[in-house]
């Protein structure tokens, strides 16, 4: 088959995007999504996302991992998918969508989307990480030496560890730069390896960050390999509410693929 497809990054986290409206693409065919996301045989890409009709919102998004199965929810994946959508004229300078955790509303003005995350009402605390869901699972945990740490290493160990196992998790380290800014890299369940980004996971950096008072801030600025991300939330009892994840996205080509 001929596929057509778009590729776009947000921070470096990149996707292959495919207009699925007419339900044209083999969605259960997890191999063909595999291969188009691998970087020497394929397009290259840390996820594949399709873009499909939804019957009381603007679009959905379904998301699936670069290993070829479908995930959860993907913030930097969903903000270039707002983007998408807005390239296809889907929608004009805000939408709601649906995706695998429910609705989502987001805002687009030039290449910034300002995309609405999912609630957070539990953090685990233990003695030496945080572990919390923003869409997706993350392990949360400070390193010092973030520049010089063998992310891929550390970041399987634990993602495949005690108590995560099988199910896996998806792992961040963190410096703390000051009040209201924090360096961030994770190894990505699905991708497993570092990727340059990941949304669900400065959310999820953001809000543990708060929730151990290492800030006061309600503003929070990530630095990631791949940029910088701003995070967003209001603080309600022992819940967060209106979590935004703010940042670029970007459209890099649009291709065909001959699979």
């Amino acid at each position: 088959m001929q596929l057509s497809f778009y590729k776009y990054q947000g921070t470096g986290n990149d996707f292959v995007l495919i207009d699925n409206r007419q339900l044209q693409f083999p969605k259960n065919n997890s191999k063909l999504i595999h291969y188009l996301c691998d970087r020497k045989f394929g397009v290259g890409a840390d996820g594949l996302i399709l873009l499909e009709h939804d019957a009381i919102h603007d679009f959905k998004m379904v998301y699936y991992n670069a290993d070829g199965n479908e995930s959860t929810m993907c913030g930097n994946g969903g903000r270039c998918m707002v983007a998408f959508a807005n390239f296809l004229g889907v929608i004009q300078n805000e939408t709601t969508f649906m995706a695998i955790d429910g609705k989502h509303f987001a805002t687009i003005k030039n290449d910034t989307v300002n995309l609405q995350m999912q609630d957070v009402t539990s953090v685990e605390k233990h003695e030496n990480h945080v572990f919390l869901d923003t869409g997706s699972p993350h392990h949360v945990q400070f390193n010092d030496t973030i520049d010089q740490f063998d992310i891929k290493k550390e970041g399987a160990a634990i993602r495949y560890g005690a108590p995560y196992f099988e199910e896996g998790t998806n792992v961040n380290f963190v410096k703390k730069i000051s009040n209201a800014e924090f360096r961030v890299r994770t190894y990505e369940r699905g991708v497993e390896d570092e990727t340059l980004s990941c949304g669900t996971g400065v959310t999820a950096v953001a809000v543990a960050m708060h929730s151990l008072k290492e800030t006061s801030a309600t503003e929070i600025t990530l630095q990631v390999e791949g940029g910088t991300l701003q995070v967003s939330f209001q603080k309600e009892g022992n819940s967060y509410t209106n979590i935004f994840l703010k940042g670029k996205a970007t459209h890099v080509f649009k291709g065909e693929i001959t699979c």
